[in-house]
């Protein structure tokens, strides 16, 4: 018997084409015994295409909503936020991956940090700063140099600029706030860039797979151009000891709870070399990249886990979760789409 399966991209963010290529990945690795797979687009201007075809919302819902299972490939606002996991809950359709709160809770990394801190993980000092605010001198004296700029809620490295000097500081606001208004000023952590990836199995089982190092070819930082147009290398496993391998992965799997997370999460770490060796979380990421050069596939194939085995396990996932109530705990809505016209 074939599960229908509906993968949901595109969407309106700055992510839009990461997004297209995290789908294409997605659908290329799907065994086509198994899925009855539909394609569901949402343009850069919000229309919707179901199959390829431009369709009315009301029409694309009822789509999503006749399928057994759902696979939002989507990054950045209106998508990894939280808003199409709320509406996947309205339509009453299971889907993979992490549902409203977590969704949103990761999305927004000044409420990341707080959730995180509160849990007792190491986090950069930080401060969010809100439309109209600026930077205050006290601020400035609690922080030290260098600073990263970041929008506070989008992915993908998207406007974050760091700062050397304080009097850099309002260009590199301005430049943030292009992409989202409130931002986060971080002091910059030294040390060396670990991912850890962490999936849950249709068990409940929670897994922290072999962490990954970021080397980044040049003089910059980890930013959007290193990550999709080949400017670091990623070693897999990183060259670390037991020990220290093993608290970062207790340290990512303690984050995805802390976030309450379902399915899959990415965190980012620095792993200092000089002071605490406590890791600190630098960011999380609860829709990681699932493109074939993304870190988050490609640590699973270094555990033994290759791609379509990853996508069954992640939609097998959000299968038991219906099962056993879906995201919120609350019963599924009784067709809430029939109301559509």
């Amino acid at each position: 018997m074939t599960t229908r399966l509906a993968v949901l991209y595109g969407g309106q963010s700055g992510e839009h084409e990461v997004s297209c290529r995290s789908a294409a990945s997605i659908l290329a690795h799907l065994d086509r015994e198994r899925y009855q797979a539909t394609e569901v687009l949402i343009d850069r201007d919000g229309l919707w295409h179901v199959g390829g075809r431009p369709t009315p919302l009301p029409a694309a819902l009822r789509v999503l909503r006749a399928q057994d299972v759902v696979f939002p490939a989507l990054h950045g606002p209106y998508g990894e936020d939280g808003t199409v996991s709320s509406l996947l809950e309205w339509l009453g359709v299971p889907y993979v991956g992490n549902g409203v709160f977590a969704s949103a809770a990761g999305m927004d990394k000044g409420v990341t940090k707080r959730l995180l801190a509160a849990e007792g993980l190491r986090v950069s000092p930080g401060v969010t700063v809100r439309p109209g605010e600026a930077l205050s001198p006290e601020d400035q004296r609690r922080l030290e140099l260098p600073v990263f700029v970041k929008p506070a809620r989008a992915g993908s490295s998207l406007g974050v600029v760091r700062v050397d000097d304080w009097a850099g500081v309002p260009a590199a606001m301005e430049q943030a706030r292009q992409v989202d208004p409130k931002v986060l000023v971080e002091q910059g952590a030294r040390g060396r860039e670990i991912d850890v990836a962490v999936l849950q199995y249709p068990d409940g089982r929670v897994q922290a797979g072999p962490p990954l190092e970021i080397r980044v070819t040049g003089a910059g930082f980890f930013d959007y151009d290193a990550k999709y147009d080949g400017g670091a290398i990623f070693q897999i496993p990183a060259p670390l000891d037991a020990a220290t391998t093993e608290v970062l992965q207790d340290r990512a799997i303690r984050a995805f709870q802390a976030l309450d997370c379902r399915g899959l999460l990415r965190v980012d770490f620095f792993l200092p070399t000089e002071g605490s060796p406590e890791p600190i979380v630098n960011e999380v990421n609860t829709f990681p990249g699932f493109t074939a050069a993304s870190q988050f596939p490609q640590i699973w194939q270094q555990a033994g886990i290759g791609f379509a085995t990853l996508i069954d396990i992640l939609i097998d996932g959000a299968l038991a979760d219906q099962d056993h109530g879906h995201h919120s705990g609350l019963p599924r809505p009784a067709r809430a789409v029939d109301h559509l016209v």
